[in-house]
């Protein structure tokens, strides 16, 4: 058996260690044969295009953006405009900014009030069920959310500043998607 090392890069020192550990490691330590990785391909939803710099935590925003085809600058303001309304309290002591980050309960009530429905693919004590792989998402455009993380999926293809996919183990909780239209 070959032997394996970790040398940590200073370049992507901001993986998490299974990010890390399915970069790094050959096919056969996760189990999965090589077709079955979603194909990533990057894209800053129109950050950088509105006059944005630096990297920050939008998830929410550049995923939307993405997977609407609404202009990030656009979605950057309403998210703010919706956050304005949050309350803060005990448990919670912000409110949501699309540059740092965005409560669900926000992005949920954007993504609604547009005709995205919240489709969850896991509850509360069944295990995951649905992994980050094209064939276990539907065909289209979708907003799906896996742990700490919101990224855009279309037509099984990954769009966001790095690969989520965890090679095909992240598991979701559920993605948004265009409510069909409908029929008069």
């Amino acid at each position: 058996m070959d032997t394996y090392y970790c040398i940590q890069s200073s370049e992507n020192s901001y993986w998490s260690g299974w990010d890390y550990f399915f970069a790094n490691f050959p096919d056969e330590f996760t189990g999965l044969p090589y077709h079955e990785y979603m194909k990533f391909i990057y894209h800053d939803g129109g950050r950088t295009k509105a006059g944005f710099k630096d990297e920050v935590r939008d998830c929410v925003t550049r995923s939307i953006a993405i997977a609407t085809g609404i202009p990030y600058i656009e979605v950057y303001r309403v998210l703010n405009e919706l956050a304005r309304h949050e309350r803060t309290g005990k448990s919670k002591k912000s409110t949501s900014s699309a540059r740092d980050g965005v409560f669900r309960i926000t992005y949920q009530k954007f993504l609604e009030e547009i005709g995205w429905q919240w489709t969850p693919t896991m509850h509360i004590g069944q295990g995951c069920k649905v992994h980050l792989r094209a064939e276990e998402l539907p065909d289209g455009a979708l907003v799906v959310k896996v742990t700490k993380h919101l990224t855009a999926v279309i037509d099984g293809v990954v769009y966001d500043t790095h690969d989520p996919s965890r090679n095909g183990t992240r598991c979701v909780y559920g993605y948004f998607k265009k409510s069909p239209s409908p029929r008069i």
